[in-house]
């Protein structure tokens, strides 16, 4: 076995947990997997794997190794096909939360596909945190910035959000019209992934950020769940208005505050920065760029 099998066996093995499964898909024997990694992690001096008996799983040198393994792959495979002169292919994965993913990339899906036959997505959705080297991720599509300075941004465009409740809870405590209004108020937590707190709601006055932490009898970290939460009378509620859109439409929930909207949010396609985008995601960027452009 090469370096650059022993590379994507090794890649196989941290993405699905298993000697059994990375022998299967590579059509190798498990001992010639097993015996693979023993090595590979002489060669390394390192211990690349912590092996039990449910799981396999990367040490801290096994994900660094990972992150390179996976970046030197995906070179030898964007040389090959720069040199064949072949249209973009393989498997990007992507990670965005699910309305995003439902209400702006979806329908332009089946286009993409049709120009680009050989590129594969498995669409992971979830509003937390993820770790893009250690969860195989290609790229995420976010709002904010991320905190760690080594990842790299596309910024796609800003979303500008707006403060919502039910009807049923504006008849009970009452329609605020000013920012000085809400004392009696409350909101529906929404936990930041990253910091563990309870995000609070953020105005615009005269040009100036005010901030301001309701209390909160229901929190979560889901932001389909919050808007649910707000429809059920549960709190004052922000985000972007396409979260809200159909809800706005149904009656379920009304804008409130319209004179003092939260600052707009920037958007963002965000992607690890150790090397240059494969061409597979480069073509992908450029065509989110395109979808957000046209929406935003």
């Amino acid at each position: 076995m090469d370096k650059v099998q022993q590379l994507q066996l090794y890649v196989r093995i941290v993405d699905g947990g298993s000697f059994f499964q990375a022998a299967r898909d590579l059509g190798i024997a498990r001992s010639t997997a097993t015996n693979a990694i023993k090595q590979l992690e002489l060669e390394t001096g390192v211990q690349l794997l912590a092996r039990t008996t449910r799981a396999v799983k990367a040490t801290p040198e096994g994900e660094e190794f990972y992150r390179r393994a996976r970046a030197v792959l995906g070179d030898i495979e964007d040389t090959w096909t720069v040199f064949r002169k072949a249209a973009p292919g393989g498997h990007l994965r992507i990670n965005a939360s699910g309305l995003m993913t439902r209400t702006f990339l979806v329908p332009r899906l089946p286009a993409f596909l049709q120009r680009y036959p050989d590129i594969v997505i498995t669409f992971g959705q979830t509003d937390r945190f993820v770790n893009l080297v250690r969860e195989g991720v290609d790229c995420v599509i976010r709002v904010g910035v991320p905190e760690d300075s080594s990842l790299r941004l596309r910024r796609l465009g800003t979303l500008q959000e707006i403060t919502c409740a039910s009807p049923t809870y504006l008849a009970k405590h009452g329609t605020p019209y000013s920012i000085d209004d809400l004392d009696g108020h409350k909101m529906v937590g929404f936990v930041s992934s990253q910091t563990g707190d309870v995000m609070p709601l953020e105005f615009v006055r005269d040009g100036r950020s005010e901030i301001r932490l309701l209390p909160a009898q229901v929190m979560t970290d889901n932001s389909d769940t919050a808007g649910a939460l707000a429809a059920e009378g549960l709190g004052l509620i922000q985000a972007p208005r396409y979260r809200f859109e159909e809800q706005l439409q149904r009656g379920e929930l009304v804008e409130v505050l319209a004179g003092y909207p939260p600052t707009p949010m920037q958007v963002n396609a965000i992607y690890a920065g150790e090397r240059q985008a494969s061409r597979r995601l480069d073509v992908f960027l450029n065509w989110v760029s395109e979808i957000f452009a046209e929406a935003l």
